[in-house]
């Protein structure tokens, strides 16, 4: 009931002097003017205090919270009506009387914990006559539709993966608040600031050099380490986009320019929240690359252009454990019914088991991918069933998060909690001790009519990859077509 009527509005009626001691209330317009200084909004910072690549002060301290009941609020029930009532009146009476158009987009940033801001364009339409915003990612166009807006807050949660943003809406249009991240160690909350604009995030400048093409990048770990990845980039006068590939799958879409010496790409899909920096030596050399993941993850990277270079080997792929030759499994779905790989519905089918997690961006892409191919080729007889190792061993909290997938991806096949946790190191050994140790996520199995796994694929490439993901679905197809055919 409390999330249905506004819990921003009452969590800071009493705080705001508009509920007395007897429970009274103070007029709507008095309250509401109180809202935006008691809940701890100040006065925004300007677009011209945020310089791309500077670290700036950052209004409120970053915190970390177990839950998002921690979040929430609750009142005592005599309180209810009343609270309900007045909550009512005060919402219609700013819906009704302020203007609440909104910018045609933002300039978004997410600022890390140094004081780095990873930058975003947020957009605003209207679908079916509800508000709506859009991220924009190069040729990705994701679609927010859980928006809430009023007179003086724009508040929206993503379409997948634990992620809202809550924000006040200043008169010029421009949003500051926070956004809501779900990890393995909790929830991150970031600040968050956006400002309307009309121009593209990207800056306008000549271009050093044009870096389409392929790249050979070494990545170095906070621990020294190195790793290997494959950088793919699009150039077109000083707008760069393009992605990453590394040994398990691929970062998504990155869009961003290159100007004079200096190469700037960006991601956010409601989960990654990336910024790539190097210096362009020359049409072949990047160097002093920063990468900059999540609130705090920073690793150094070069790169050399190199058209052939090949995909990197990933290190101790998932396997059969010797003298293995099938899956056995009983996980709950998310109606809490037990589904087994021995159940009837997979006797006799050619089945591929999806193993993932609802955190996941390259999971994303490829329920997307699995769902359509499943409607398209169930009646073939082929059947998919999704593992999912989440954040927390929390079933209420992984259903919930899980549901989101299925929904916006009409999930038709089962979709189990596996009780393990993604970080668990223990979690194949707990699951499926059949297999070495599952080192990517997504992980694809792929089991023949007669229960026997046929091949095991630890890296996933999705759309955001281009050739790439094509080649992905060329291989996928030819390896189900081949088991189909098998009696």
């Amino acid at each position: 009931m409390v999330g249905s009527i506004g819990w921003p509005v009452l969590r800071c009626m009493r705080l705001a002097g508009g509920m007395n001691s007897k429970g009274h209330f103070g007029g709507p317009i008095r309250l509401l003017i109180k809202i935006g200084h008691i809940c701890g909004f100040r006065k925004a910072l300007q677009p011209a205090d945020f310089e791309e690549g500077q670290k700036y002060r950052v209004i409120g301290n970053l915190t970390t919270m177990k839950t998002f009941s921690d979040i929430a609020i609750s009142m005592p029930l005599p309180f209810m009506k009343k609270i309900f009532l007045f909550s009512a009146l005060s919402l219609t009476y700013a819906l009704t009387t302020a203007q609440n158009a909104l910018p045609a987009s933002w300039k978004a940033y997410l600022i890390r914990q140094d004081s780095i801001p990873v930058i975003f364009t947020l957009q605003s339409g209207k679908e079916n006559g509800h508000s709506v915003l859009y991220v924009p990612n190069t040729s990705e166009k994701i679609t927010i539709k859980q928006v809430r807006v009023t007179k003086d807050s724009v508040n929206f949660s993503m379409p997948v993966f634990e992620s809202a943003f809550l924000s006040k809406k200043n008169t010029d249009g421009s949003l500051e608040g926070t956004w809501t991240k779900g990890t393995g160690a909790g929830f991150q909350v970031w600040p968050f600031y956006a400002y309307p604009e009309k121009a593209s995030l990207l800056k306008t400048g000549q271009a050093k050099a044009n870096l389409s093409g392929k790249w050979d990048v070494t990545i170095t770990r906070q621990n020294g380490t190195l790793r290997k990845a494959v950088a793919v980039f699009n150039q077109q006068q000083n707008q760069l986009s393009g992605t990453f590939l590394t040994p398990s799958g691929d970062y998504r879409y990155l869009e961003g320019n290159q100007t004079a010496d200096s190469l700037r790409l960006y991601a956010f899909d409601g989960s990654h929240a990336f910024l790539f920096t190097a210096k362009v030596d020359d049409a072949n050399t990047l160097s002093g690359g920063l990468f900059y993941s999540g609130n705090n993850g920073k690793e150094k990277w070069v790169a050399i252009r190199n058209e052939s270079v090949p995909l990197p080997a990933q290190d101790q792929p998932t396997q059969l454990r010797e003298g293995e030759s099938r899956l056995a499994f009983r996980f709950n779905d998310l109606n809490g019914k037990q589904v087994s790989i021995l159940d009837e519905r997979f006797r006799n089918k050619v089945v591929i088991v999806q193993i993932m997690g609802s955190w996941c961006p390259n999971c994303m892409d490829e329920t997307k991918f699995l769902s359509e191919y499943y409607h398209q080729n169930k009646s073939r007889g082929v059947e998919v069933v999704a593992l999912a190792y989440e954040n927390s061993t929390d079933i209420e909290r992984s259903k919930k998060s899980l549901r989101k997938f299925q929904q916006l991806f009409n999930v038709q096949y089962p979709m189990l909690i596996t009780g393990a946790t993604a970080s668990d190191d223990n979690k194949t050994e707990k699951t499926l001790p059949q297999l070495t140790p599952i080192r990517s996520f997504p992980t694809t199995i792929f089991i023949d009519r007669k229960g026997n796994v046929r091949n095991i694929k630890g890296v996933f490439y999705g759309p955001g990859s281009g050739i790439y993901f094509e080649d992905f679905k060329k291989e996928f197809y030819e390896q189900m077509d081949a088991l189909l055919l098998e009696k």
